[in-house]
């Protein structure tokens, strides 16, 4: 009897919605497998690799929280177009030359685009992602929004395993799925991965000329124009005003011309007047301003996200040689490159906070001890932002810190 009352009293303490999920998750796998084994899967495959999987619910606060659309674009960009990319990616153009010819002659995409998207994504193949590609597929499949979508991308990750492209142990990747050097979702990969290095396998984990040739298709079939340009940086009229801005609102590129558009180098813009071309204003007309042409869409479509394409875009052309914008971002208060935010981690472990590991990535960790630290400095509004403003204060700090760590020794 105790020990009835003890399973029950545990029973009852666990709330309804956690009762029901052990049971919906068995019910929805067996619905997998199912249409899995219709599509081609076979029982072995399925049965070794899902019927295992134990649900990573922790997938599902990411579904709404990707950071294209809720980072400040000058805070996007710090990070993903700093000098250590750029000069890291300047070393993949020299490393992988060869390859790189190859690709633009079978493509007609420029090498140094190619680069870009492979910098951005994986950060040239050292960040691939940590989470099993089954696991968060799975349980997107049967939680949360969009599982229709997931169940398509978790079938497809099956067949890449069937196939013995990819073994399931080295599909880890983003908690959406994407996977690789240049992070292509299953779906994308059952219809553009190219087996460029001949070894009988599309291998876009351990082949980097499978992955780099892959991307170039990818951007082919997505509408590159080859020797075009994706668009440049500009100078606006003072009296242009920006209601028909955006990407989608095209117009001929005479029609921006004739407006009073010009590029801020002062250079010309060789395509036809006809060329259809719209005016960008990701942060607004006080910040910088681009026309953009076909290719600036092929690059949306990988991910789409303006801030994502400009930042392909802008790598792309710091790879050639170019500098950053000639227009500053319209804040008192500019994002950091990685290397800033591995300081900043240091001068915040420096004040005793533990964020664990010093890597340039803002967890959530490093965000308490950043506000703790705006608070404390006086920084308006005091939240968990990695910006220019609290490193300044920090380095100044520093002294303050270690008086103050003498004292309490």
């Amino acid at each position: 009897m105790a020990l009835y009352q003890l399973l029950l009293g545990l029973l009852l303490s666990v709330p309804a919605q956690a009762l029901a999920w052990v049971p919906a998750f068995d019910q929805c796998l067996d619905r997998l497998r199912t249409r899995a084994l219709s599509e081609g899967i076979t029982a072995a495959t399925f049965d070794t690799h899902v019927r295992p999987v134990q649900a990573d619910e922790s997938v599902l606060a990411l579904l709404d929280a990707q950071p294209e659309f809720t980072t400040p674009i000058w805070d996007y960009l710090a990070g993903l177009v700093d000098q250590e990319r750029v000069d890291d990616g300047r070393e993949m153009l020299r490393r992988h030359a060869d390859t790189l010819a190859q690709v633009e002659a079978e493509y007609g995409v420029d090498p140094e685009t190619v680069v870009a998207v492979w910098g951005v994504e994986s950060d040239f193949g050292n960040t691939f992602g940590k989470r099993s590609l089954l696991t968060s597929l799975t349980t997107l499949s049967c939680r949360g929004r969009r599982q229709s979508f997931f169940r398509g991308e978790l079938l497809d990750a099956l067949r890449i395993v069937q196939s013995g492209d990819v073994a399931a142990d080295r599909l880890v990747g983003s908690w959406a799925g994407a996977f690789g050097h240049t992070q292509f979702m299953p779906s994308t990969y059952r219809r553009i991965a190219v087996d460029f290095d001949g070894d009988g396998r599309r291998d876009l984990v351990g082949s980097i000329p499978d992955a780099l040739a892959s991307t170039a298709n990818y951007l082919e079939r997505s509408g590159w124009r080859s020797g075009e340009p994706w668009g440049f940086e500009v100078r606006l009229p003072e009296d242009l005003g920006t209601r028909v801005s955006g990407r989608t609102s095209r117009r001929p590129l005479s029609y921006w011309q004739q407006h009073g558009i010009t590029r801020v180098d002062g250079g010309q813009i060789d395509l036809p007047a006809s060329t259809p071309t719209a005016l960008l204003l990701p942060a607004g007309r006080e910040g910088p301003a681009f026309l953009v042409f076909k290719n600036f869409d092929a690059i949306y479509s990988y991910n789409a996200a303006e801030s994502y394409a400009l930042a392909i875009a802008h790598l792309s052309d710091r790879l050639r040689g170019q500098g950053g914008f000639a227009t500053e971002w319209p804040t008192a208060d500019p994002g950091l490159s990685r290397q800033d935010r591995r300081e900043l981690q240091m001068l915040l472990l420096a004040r005793g906070h533990d964020i664990g590991q010093v890597d340039g990535i803002i967890g959530a960790a490093s965000r308490a001890a950043i506000k703790q630290e705006k608070q404390r400095l006086g920084i308006t509004p005091a939240d968990g932002r990695a910006g220019r403003r609290v490193l300044e204060e920090l380095r100044a700090d520093v002294g303050g810190a270690h008086a103050e760590s003498r004292t309490t020794h």
